[in-house]
């Protein structure tokens, strides 16, 4: 049987304690297989980047169990959570987090780096890397010389650079103009096919849901409902009630 690429298993996670709790999950179970494009939607606070936050390791949850590429993410100590974070999953928020001072080349090197791969094999990977993402050019140049458009690009390459399993974009649009936004969630939904790994993408957009395999609807901390995307293409449009009003199942 395969491994999903995420498995959170009845997780729930509370924020402060007594009179000040706040319950972000409220017993969620969710499976991602490899290879598959999910997208996250409802409205602000219902617990979406949440989720992300907790396949990543970089919360735990409150009680529950969450499984990224087969381990079990509470067995692991920090040390190992970072491990994980650098080989299996990578990253893809609104807020670039590119390194001002690093070349676009060495940005995406970096997580190779950091695990020990050596400077040609590296570079290499990352020109690879790059040049999937439509920037096989001017690589040495620095961040602030790239459009918006060409930096999402760059953190999209640095996120998936190597042998990611799992991709975390967390409205990585939020920034970009209508189409460029549109031009990387492109981007994003053809990673499975090309790489195998699995993308989990927060998104308010109807439109950019409908590029997703299977939409995921949460409210309140919980999933109410989850279906196959209308289409995988442009401009389809999901089930009445995905944007901030989810359909609760009968």
């Amino acid at each position: 049987m395969i491994d999903p690429a995420v498995e959170f298993i009845d997780v729930v996670k509370t924020f402060g304690s007594g009179s000040t709790e706040v319950k972000a999950l409220g017993g969620v179970s969710l499976r991602v297989l490899p290879g598959e494009f999910v997208a996250l939607m409802g409205p602000s606070g219902c617990g979406k980047s949440t989720l992300l936050h907790l396949a990543g390791g970089l919360e735990e949850p409150s009680s529950g169990r969450v499984r990224v590429a087969g381990r079990e993410v509470g067995d692991l100590d920090l040390t190992e959570r970072a491990a994980l974070r650098r080989q299996d999953v990578g990253y893809v928020f609104q807020r670039l987090n590119l390194l001002a001072s690093l070349t676009a080349l060495e940005n995406v090197m970096l997580p190779l780096e950091l695990e020990g791969v050596g400077g040609r094999a590296a570079r290499a990977a990352a020109r690879e890397a790059l040049a999937a993402v439509g920037l096989a050019e001017q690589l040495d140049r620095y961040p602030d010389d790239f459009s918006g458009g060409q930096q999402q690009r760059i953190a999209i390459a640095r996120a998936v650079v190597g042998e990611r399993k799992l991709l975390l974009a967390d409205e990585p649009t939020g920034a970009l103009d209508t189409a460029t936004g549109d031009a990387v969630i492109e981007l994003l939904a053809a990673l499975p096919a090309r790489t195998g790994a699995a993308v989990v993408l927060v998104t308010h957009e109807p439109r950019f849901a409908s590029w997703a395999d299977r939409v995921v609807f949460m409210r309140d901390g919980v999933i109410v409902d989850q279906t196959a995307s209308v289409a995988a293409s442009p401009g389809a449009t999901v089930p009445a009630g995905a944007a901030g009003s989810p359909v609760v199942p009968a």
